[in-house]
Protein backbone atom coordinates (compact mmCIF):
# COMPACT_ATOMS: atom_id res chain seq x y z
CA UNK A 1 0.00 0.00 0.00
CA UNK A 2 1.72 3.25 -1.03
CA UNK A 3 1.96 5.75 1.60
CA UNK A 4 2.08 9.56 2.36
CA UNK A 5 5.20 11.39 2.04
CA UNK A 6 4.31 12.97 5.46
CA UNK A 7 4.89 9.90 7.13
CA UNK A 8 8.49 9.68 6.00
CA UNK A 9 9.64 11.81 8.31
CA UNK A 10 7.35 10.52 11.48
CA UNK A 11 9.35 9.31 13.95
CA UNK A 12 8.27 5.50 14.78
CA UNK A 13 7.18 4.57 18.41
CA UNK A 14 9.01 2.70 21.23
CA UNK A 15 6.95 -0.18 20.28
CA UNK A 16 7.72 -0.33 16.91
CA UNK A 17 11.92 0.08 17.90
CA UNK A 18 11.64 -2.46 20.33
CA UNK A 19 10.02 -5.11 17.26
CA UNK A 20 12.74 -4.11 14.96
CA UNK A 21 15.42 -4.12 17.13
CA UNK A 22 14.52 -8.05 18.16
CA UNK A 23 14.09 -8.59 14.12
CA UNK A 24 17.32 -7.04 13.70
CA UNK A 25 18.80 -9.13 15.78
CA UNK A 26 17.12 -12.38 14.76
CA UNK A 27 18.91 -11.18 11.12
CA UNK A 28 22.37 -11.43 12.83
CA UNK A 29 22.49 -7.65 13.05
CA UNK A 30 23.34 -6.01 16.57
CA UNK A 31 20.58 -3.64 17.65
CA UNK A 32 20.94 -0.96 19.84
CA UNK A 33 18.22 1.72 20.52
CA UNK A 34 19.34 5.14 21.82
CA UNK A 35 17.32 8.67 22.06
CA UNK A 36 19.44 10.98 21.00
CA UNK A 37 22.17 12.19 18.19
CA UNK A 38 24.60 12.66 21.18
CA UNK A 39 23.92 9.27 22.32
CA UNK A 40 24.05 8.17 18.91
CA UNK A 41 27.59 9.24 17.83
CA UNK A 42 28.99 8.10 21.30
CA UNK A 43 27.52 4.77 20.35
CA UNK A 44 29.41 4.67 17.06
CA UNK A 45 32.51 6.32 18.67
CA UNK A 46 32.97 3.61 21.05
CA UNK A 47 32.81 0.81 18.69
CA UNK A 48 35.65 2.39 16.52
CA UNK A 49 39.09 1.55 18.01
CA UNK A 50 42.02 4.24 18.06
CA UNK A 51 44.07 4.12 15.64
CA UNK A 52 41.49 2.07 13.08
CA UNK A 53 41.04 2.42 9.44
CA UNK A 54 37.78 3.65 9.07
CA UNK A 55 35.73 4.85 6.02
CA UNK A 56 32.38 6.47 5.33
CA UNK A 57 30.27 7.47 2.34
CA UNK A 58 28.64 11.17 2.53
CA UNK A 59 25.73 10.83 4.95
CA UNK A 60 23.71 13.91 6.34
CA UNK A 61 22.66 10.88 9.11
CA UNK A 62 26.59 10.83 10.48
CA UNK A 63 26.77 14.74 9.79
CA UNK A 64 24.08 15.20 11.94
CA UNK A 65 25.15 13.30 14.64
CA UNK A 66 28.60 14.86 14.74
CA UNK A 67 29.93 11.59 13.50
CA UNK A 68 31.92 12.76 10.37
CA UNK A 69 33.46 15.95 11.79
CA UNK A 70 34.89 14.04 14.52
CA UNK A 71 36.25 11.64 11.84
CA UNK A 72 37.30 14.38 9.65
CA UNK A 73 39.02 16.81 12.69
CA UNK A 74 40.19 13.91 14.93
CA UNK A 75 44.11 12.41 14.57
CA UNK A 76 42.93 9.28 16.40
CA UNK A 77 41.42 7.39 13.41
CA UNK A 78 43.04 6.44 9.71
CA UNK A 79 40.09 7.95 8.23
CA UNK A 80 40.06 7.22 4.62
CA UNK A 81 38.21 10.01 3.33
CA UNK A 82 40.74 12.28 4.43
CA UNK A 83 43.71 10.12 2.76
CA UNK A 84 41.33 10.27 -0.42
CA UNK A 85 41.18 13.78 -0.56
CA UNK A 86 44.84 14.33 -1.04
CA UNK A 87 44.83 11.83 -3.88
CA UNK A 88 44.65 12.95 -7.25
CA UNK A 89 41.27 12.19 -8.97
CA UNK A 90 42.51 12.39 -12.79
CA UNK A 91 45.58 9.73 -11.66
CA UNK A 92 44.90 7.94 -9.01
CA UNK A 93 41.46 7.42 -9.54
CA UNK A 94 42.01 3.10 -9.22
CA UNK A 95 43.79 3.26 -5.92
CA UNK A 96 41.04 5.18 -4.51
CA UNK A 97 38.51 3.25 -5.38
CA UNK A 98 40.40 0.40 -3.81
CA UNK A 99 41.05 2.30 -0.82
CA UNK A 100 37.75 2.47 -0.24
CA UNK A 101 36.37 -0.45 -1.57
CA UNK A 102 37.87 -2.79 1.55
CA UNK A 103 38.15 -0.90 5.01
CA UNK A 104 38.24 -1.91 8.09
CA UNK A 105 35.36 -0.21 9.40
CA UNK A 106 32.81 1.35 7.57
CA UNK A 107 30.22 4.10 9.29
CA UNK A 108 27.54 4.87 7.43
CA UNK A 109 23.33 4.90 7.51
CA UNK A 110 20.61 3.64 5.07
CA UNK A 111 18.00 5.18 3.68
CA UNK A 112 14.83 3.09 5.20
CA UNK A 113 14.62 0.16 7.56
CA UNK A 114 11.06 -2.62 6.90
CA UNK A 115 9.51 -3.19 10.12
CA UNK A 116 11.07 -7.32 9.69
CA UNK A 117 14.49 -5.60 9.89
CA UNK A 118 15.59 -5.46 6.04
CA UNK A 119 18.12 -2.83 5.29
CA UNK A 120 17.63 -0.42 2.03
CA UNK A 121 20.27 2.30 0.76
CA UNK A 122 20.34 3.79 -2.90
CA UNK A 123 23.38 5.33 -4.53
CA UNK A 124 24.04 6.66 -7.51
CA UNK A 125 27.80 5.78 -7.71
CA UNK A 126 27.24 2.78 -5.66
CA UNK A 127 31.02 3.53 -4.08
CA UNK A 128 29.70 3.11 -0.61
CA UNK A 129 27.51 0.13 -1.06
CA UNK A 130 30.33 -2.67 -1.64
CA UNK A 131 31.90 -1.98 1.65
CA UNK A 132 28.39 -2.36 2.94
CA UNK A 133 27.56 -5.73 1.20
CA UNK A 134 30.56 -7.28 2.00
CA UNK A 135 34.08 -5.21 1.56
CA UNK A 136 34.01 -4.00 4.76
CA UNK A 137 35.41 -5.62 7.93
CA UNK A 138 33.23 -3.84 10.18
CA UNK A 139 29.95 -1.31 9.45
CA UNK A 140 28.30 0.04 11.59
CA UNK A 141 24.90 1.96 10.23
CA UNK A 142 23.10 4.81 12.36
CA UNK A 143 19.24 4.99 11.34
CA UNK A 144 16.58 7.62 12.71
CA UNK A 145 13.41 6.21 13.74
CA UNK A 146 11.75 7.91 10.74
CA UNK A 147 13.34 5.56 8.25
CA UNK A 148 10.79 2.96 9.50
CA UNK A 149 8.62 1.10 7.03
CA UNK A 150 6.20 -1.35 6.98
CA UNK A 151 7.80 -3.62 4.04
CA UNK A 152 10.36 -3.06 0.86
CA UNK A 153 7.46 -1.51 -1.37
CA UNK A 154 6.90 1.16 1.25
CA UNK A 155 10.98 1.51 1.45
CA UNK A 156 11.84 1.97 -2.27
CA UNK A 157 8.63 4.69 -2.01
CA UNK A 158 10.56 6.46 0.34
CA UNK A 159 13.84 6.58 -1.67
CA UNK A 160 12.07 7.64 -4.93
CA UNK A 161 9.48 10.01 -3.47
CA UNK A 162 11.53 12.04 -0.17
CA UNK A 163 14.74 10.86 -0.32
CA UNK A 164 16.12 11.11 -3.95
CA UNK A 165 14.19 14.32 -4.57
CA UNK A 166 15.91 16.07 -1.57
CA UNK A 167 19.56 15.13 -2.32
CA UNK A 168 18.63 16.01 -5.99
CA UNK A 169 18.27 19.29 -4.62
CA UNK A 170 20.53 19.77 -2.13
CA UNK A 171 23.05 18.54 -4.53
CA UNK A 172 22.15 21.06 -7.24
CA UNK A 173 22.02 23.97 -4.61
CA UNK A 174 25.72 23.03 -3.10
CA UNK A 175 27.37 22.17 -6.23
CA UNK A 176 25.22 23.26 -8.95
CA UNK A 177 24.60 19.13 -10.43
CA UNK A 178 21.45 16.69 -9.05
CA UNK A 179 22.45 13.31 -8.35
CA UNK A 180 20.65 9.79 -9.84
CA UNK A 181 19.07 7.05 -8.51
CA UNK A 182 21.36 4.09 -9.85
CA UNK A 183 22.00 1.60 -7.62
CA UNK A 184 19.44 -0.11 -4.63
CA UNK A 185 21.10 -2.20 -1.98
CA UNK A 186 18.84 -4.56 0.54
CA UNK A 187 20.67 -6.24 3.69
CA UNK A 188 18.49 -9.14 4.16
CA UNK A 189 20.94 -10.37 6.85
CA UNK A 190 23.94 -11.03 7.84
CA UNK A 191 25.55 -14.66 7.36
CA UNK A 192 26.80 -14.50 10.83
CA UNK A 193 26.61 -12.81 14.19
CA UNK A 194 28.83 -9.93 14.44
CA UNK A 195 29.87 -8.02 11.64
CA UNK A 196 27.23 -5.48 11.34
CA UNK A 197 25.93 -2.90 13.80
CA UNK A 198 22.45 -1.11 13.82
CA UNK A 199 22.00 1.97 16.13
CA UNK A 200 18.35 3.18 16.16
CA UNK A 201 17.68 6.53 17.08
CA UNK A 202 14.66 6.96 18.98
CA UNK A 203 14.78 11.36 17.58
CA UNK A 204 14.52 11.65 13.43
CA UNK A 205 18.26 11.76 12.19
CA UNK A 206 19.24 12.09 8.72
CA UNK A 207 17.02 12.06 5.69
Amino acid sequence: MSQSTTTFATPASEAALTSLAEHLRERNFEAVIVSTAAEAKAAVMSRIPEGAEVHSGKSKTLEDIGVFGELMESDRYDFLRKRMFKMDRKTQMREIVKLGAAPDYMVGSVHAVTEAGQLVTASASGSQLGPYASGAGRLILVVGSQKVVPDLDAALQRITEYVQPYEDARLREQMGVGTQLARILILERDFSPGRTTVILVREPVGV
